[in-house]
């Protein structure tokens, strides 16, 4: 239930009706827009009489929500959410230019990389440490050394860095992260993201591989409901029937999301497609489509990388790719 307030509503009668709202066992959820200030409520809210409600000197007007998730809902919050990551600001008409390889490697590999891809305009520096892959015998990353190695080229750069947990007992060693990864594959971990909820770092939450826009929404309500609010939504691809794309990128989902929710919403062309010339055509395309940032792989040597080299680009790819993005974010202004 969401009750929209008059403009002319004091600080002391809304005070005294969120207090009223919170002596019925319900949480409340208060969002002041520049015309009006909505209270959103969670909880049985079927105990609340609308007649009353709409009969009280500061409410305008009251409705329920029929959607099963209500802190992420634009209802709730009509105005774009803008999350910060480390000083970047993403959503409500902000732009993450986020970039790095798939794994890191070496010092030597992420320092460059790093380097690389800040010089053509990247604001956040991605990097996996922790690789959830589908064969045990595959490189499944550095790990804490992965962690440290990103925080290394953090000092070097300035870059915030963005990186996945895969488990509860790994988010000790993600402090001087930035922006925590949750993966495809553990959306919907709830447990992990119950968890992620009690924190107050941003969350980046990829779509799952055969999730529902729905159903993101509602691992996306997991970490809100906790009270974290600071979640940026990844749209990485579906898996469909088609086999020419390692997945099929579902660019529909942007105008969507952003009808749904008040969260940013970004899009990882990478492992969208998993195809390297993909990733130009189709970051144009999410671009246009209204996309709040980019989540692009690039490696300095993507024929050696020890995982997805065949998705990554290069840093002098990326720096073309970076200005005709640009180009795009001005023609649709």
């Amino acid at each position: 239930m969401v009750a929209i307030l008059k403009k002319d509503a004091s600080q002391q009668q809304i005070d005294n009706l969120c207090s009223w709202f919170k002596d019925r066992g319900l949480g409340v959820h208060i969002s002041k827009g520049e015309s009006h200030t909505i209270i959103g409520l969670v909880g049985d809210t079927t105990r609340i009489d609308i007649d009353l409600l709409q009969g009280l000197d500061i409410i305008e007007s009251v409705r329920r929500i029929s959607e099963p998730y209500k802190s992420a809902n634009r209802s709730f919050h009509p105005e774009d959410s803008v999350i910060d990551v480390g000083g970047v600001k993403i959503g409500g008409g902000h732009f993450a230019m986020i970039a790095g390889p798939c794994s890191v490697e070496t010092r030597d590999q992420i320092c460059a990389v790093a380097q690389a891809v800040k010089a053509s305009g990247a604001n956040i520096l991605r990097g996996g440490a922790f690789k959830p892959r589908t064969s045990p015998y595959s490189f499944q990353g550095l790990q804490g050394e992965g962690i440290k190695l990103l925080e290394e080229a953090k000092k070097l750069t300035g870059l915030p860095i963005v990186t996945e947990v895969m488990d509860i007992h790994q988010l000790e060693l993600f402090e001087n992260v930035d922006l925590i990864q949750v993966g495809a594959r553990n959306m919907q971990n709830f447990e992990l993201l119950k968890e992620l909820g009690r924190m107050e770092r941003p969350i980046l939450l990829k779509r799952g591989l055969a999730n529902t826009i729905q159903e993101l929404l509602m691992s996306a309500e997991y970490i809100m409901a906790g009270g974290n609010e600071n979640v940026i939504l990844c749209e990485r691809g579906i898996r469909t029937y088609e086999t020419a794309t390692r997945n099929t990128l579902d660019l529909s989902a942007v105008p969507v999301l952003h009808e749904k929710t008040h969260l940013p919403v970004i899009v990882d062309p990478s492992h969208a497609t998993g195809i390297a010339r993909m990733v130009r055509p189709m970051s144009l395309a999410a671009t246009a489509a209204g996309a709040d940032g980019l989540m692009i792989e690039v490696h300095n040597d993507p024929k050696n990388a020890l995982c997805d080299g065949a998705q990554s680009i290069t840093p002098e790819q990326y720096d073309e790719l970076a200005r005709k993005v640009n180009c795009v974010r001005e023609a649709i202004k």
